[in-house]
């Protein structure tokens, strides 16, 4: 076993006439149990490629490591990008560069910077893979290659808007209402039933994190709530139920999204705490809720008046 200056345990094995290195981790215990097993394995075929490991990937990765939503969004990314452009390629002979080449690729199928860090994304976690497993040496993807997106505020809806979408007639103004409400994403709002309701918290269970969340209801909206039995949401597509919204309220941006962003930033204009916020919209880390308390121009402005007027 040698240990390399911030990459952690490697080891030697020869086989077939030829050497390969193999990642053990960083972890010294972690390390050894690989190391033995390393040992007894067969030897990794040397000319395995990318399309051959990318299928490997997704059969035996994925499913462990992502929901049933993101094993279809990464055999998408491979099936479109990984396996198009590396495809027949030599996983150990895939460089640094050709990863560079590979997100110019990428940008130059007119995707989003956004898109772009997603393939890219799917890559670098292929490529870790493939080091774990003992393909590759070491992963070659280079740092500062992730394109940079532009920090913009949360896509919120002003007091007008407010108005008008919650006014439209019911069911979508109730749903809105709820949205507006709660800060649920719409896969959360369609699969809350009244059930969940219980002391005037709702109960979320299933929720993109897996992870349960309880959030406190307005009495207002409790005093709706009392009439209705069973499922909340008796729509299946956003961008039918967007459309429908837009068309009542005339408020031709609308998407229900912005229901979510519009509950974050309200709960800390009126003082609420960043950590609380965090755990009703369920995000892994406070770096995510952190976008939220980018503070509105407005508050901006009444801030310094008050502060001039002293």
């Amino acid at each position: 076993m040698f240990k390399r200056k911030g990459r952690g345990w490697y080891t030697r094995i020869h086989a077939g006439g030829k050497d390969r290195w193999v990642a053990l981790g960083k972890d010294l215990g972690a390390a050894k149990t690989k190391f033995h097993q390393a040992r007894a394995a067969p030897m990794i075929p040397p000319k395995a490629t990318v399309a051959q490991l990318s299928r490997k990937w997704l059969e035996t990765y994925i499913p462990t490591a992502r929901s049933a939503y993101g094993q279809g969004q990464a055999a998408s990314l491979v099936r479109r990008f990984l396996d198009v452009y590396f495809g027949p390629k030599l996983v150990s002979k895939v460089t640094a560069d050709d990863l560079r080449e590979y997100r110019l690729w990428a940008e130059s199928k007119r995707l989003s910077p956004a898109s772009v860090r997603h393939v890219l994304g799917d890559a670098r976690c292929f490529l870790n893979w493939c080091e774990d497993c003992g393909f590759i040496a070491r992963n070659p993807f280079p740092k500062r290659l992730m394109p940079k997106l532009q920090e913009r505020p949360p896509d919120r809806l002003t007091d007008e808007e407010v108005r008008a979408v919650s006014s439209v007639p019911d069911p979508y103004g109730f749903v809105v209402r709820l949205a507006l409400a709660t800060g649920m994403r719409w896969g959360e709002l369609t699969r809350v039933t009244s059930s969940d309701i219980r002391d005037g918290v709702l109960t979320i269970h299933h929720t993109k994190s897996s992870k349960l969340r309880r959030v406190p209801l307005p009495p207002e909206l409790l005093s709706e709530l009392r009439l209705r039995v069973g499922k909340l949401v008796p729509f299946a597509s956003s961008g039918q139920f967007n459309t429908r919204v837009r068309i009542l309220s005339g408020v031709w941006r609308f998407h229900v999204h912005q229901c979510r962003h519009t509950f974050a930033c309200r709960w800390l204009e009126r003082g609420g705490s960043l950590v609380a916020l965090q755990q009703l919209l369920g995000h892994s880390t406070v770096v995510m809720t952190q976008r939220y308390a980018r503070i509105s121009d407005e508050l901006v402005i009444a801030e310094a008046r008050r502060l001039n007027s002293v």
